[in-house]
């Protein structure tokens, strides 16, 4: 077998899809003989099992040890609310941020994969000329052509050499040395190709860590949660009951703020809160000073840090997406959007882009899960489209806290009938009732949102 297989390396050239091609037709020859019979296991092979086994064994031991050690971690927060506020905060924005940066790298090598495969096309379609290039210079040299040309790295060195020993055949040189840059740019870029598929892979390893993290920090949050409210599930069950009474959103917030004691207390706090607000700013001649992203940073505060009205260009969108519909746009079954509509990633984390209260948290008729937030002033904050969602009604919530992860496909119907492979997240702000518009209270970059 070792001669026809010399001749296919032989035929093939500098690209990559005509060595595979080479190598399919080398399977195939050999899938024609016959196979021999089954040798017996070597001690090699099961001392390199033996191996495989001990690693796998060590893998599952330092995971278990740093699932403990998170744990302890955990516990040691005890029933400081600050500090785990603060935790939750900063790990959903580590969790957001590796998740952009993911993002990125796949685009870039989306970009780079493709400007290869192009690389590699036109290579392949003048394999003659640059066959016919290597063996007249290696001719003008008087030296035998190289025996395999299987790899772009081997191309590259030869022609250089080549070039060197053609140097007085003007027009040869010339081909060759564009070949040769062509050669030397498609080594290069898969060297880059290698690098960010490296780091890529580490931003993975790292975002799964941080979920892992994440996770076990919304458990204790929520087991608080559940200590304090001795009938969550009841208030929880009631609340579903009472939104299939209701036909659309703002009978559903009237509802639930009227009838569910969990609910109705969250409003009555919020509107508390709204009205403390209003007479400090009256009274505060500094009060705009005190409305800027400074105004986050206490982490143990159960009000809203500034009045929902004051928040404008303060706050981040609720997840890492492309914009794909916006206010006061079709929404696509023959009305106009009362909110914006985000694509996201499967499993994007989703967190709060205000402080405020849980009025509602559940499935509503064609919204899939729903999170609506009552910011005060006669603000509300609806969230909808996601898979899971790890708040409680009645809960006060923080910017920038996690409170949903996304599914794997849209949830909101009337998304489903043009994007039903993507999931999507709609977002929604309402003034005693009426949708307006969000766009003005999003931060117009990075730098100027708000984290909690």
């Amino acid at each position: 077998m070792r001669a026809p297989a010399l001749n296919l390396l032989l035929i093939a050239s500098v690209s990559g899809a005509s060595l595979a091609q080479a190598c399919i037709s080398l399977a195939q020859a050999q899938t024609a003989a016959p196979v021999p019979q089954t040798a017996a296991v070597s001690p090699d092979a099961i001392k390199q099992r033996e191996q495989e086994l001990e690693a796998a064994r060590a893998r599952q031991k330092s995971a278990e040890e740093a699932q403990a050690k998170l744990k302890a971690e955990i516990s040691s927060l005890g029933q400081d609310r600050t500090q785990l506020n603060q935790q939750l905060i900063d790990t959903a924005a580590n969790v957001r941020t590796v998740e952009t940066k993911i993002d990125e790298a796949e685009a870039r090598l989306r970009t780079l994969s493709g400007r290869e495969q192009e690389m590699r096309s036109s290579l392949d379609s003048r394999r003659a000329d640059i066959v016919e290039v290597l063996a007249a210079l290696q001719r003008a040299g008087r030296r035998t052509p190289p025996a395999l040309l299987v790899r772009p790295e081997d191309a590259l060195q030869s022609l250089r050499t080549a070039m060197l020993l053609g140097a007085v055949v003007p027009e040869l040189r010339g081909r060759a040395e564009k070949i040769a840059s062509e050669l030397g740019e498609l080594v290069a870029l898969r060297k880059t190709i290698a690098s960010e598929r490296d780091q890529l892979a580490s931003d993975r390893d790292r975002v799964r860590n941080d979920q892992t993290r994440l996770a076990a920090l919304i458990d204790e949050r929520q087991r608080q949660q559940a200590s304090r409210e001795k009938d969550l599930d009841a208030e929880s069950s009631r609340a579903i009951a009472l939104s299939r009474q209701v036909g659309d959103l703002q009978g559903l917030i009237t509802k639930m703020e009227q009838d569910l004691q969990s609910a109705a207390k969250a409003a009555e706090k919020a509107a508390e809160a709204a009205r403390q607000a209003e007479a400090k700013a009256a009274a505060s001649a500094n009060a705009s000073a005190k409305s800027g992203p400074g105004a986050f940073k206490d982490r143990s505060r159960t009000t809203p840090a500034i009045a929902f009205a004051s928040a404008k260009g303060l706050l981040p969108l609720p997840v890492n997406g492309n914009k794909i519909r916006d206010f006061g746009g079709s929404d696509g079954v023959g009305g106009v959007q009362k909110g914006i509509s985000l694509a996201t990633k499967p499993g994007s984390q989703v967190t709060t882009p205000c402080d405020g209260w849980v009025v509602y948290s559940g499935p509503f008729r064609s919204y899939g899960q729903l999170l609506i937030l009552n910011a005060g002033g006669g603000y509300h904050v609806l969230i909808a489209g996601m898979e899971r969602i790890s708040v409680n009604i009645g809960q006060f919530v923080l910017t920038g806290e996690p409170v949903a992860t996304m599914g794997s496909t849209s949830q909101v119907a009337s998304i489903l009938a043009t994007n039903a492979s993507q999931p999507v997240l709609y977002v929604e702000f309402r003034k005693d009732g009426t949708p307006i518009d969000p766009g003005p209270w999003w931060a117009a970059n990075e730098g100027e949102k708000v984290r909690g």
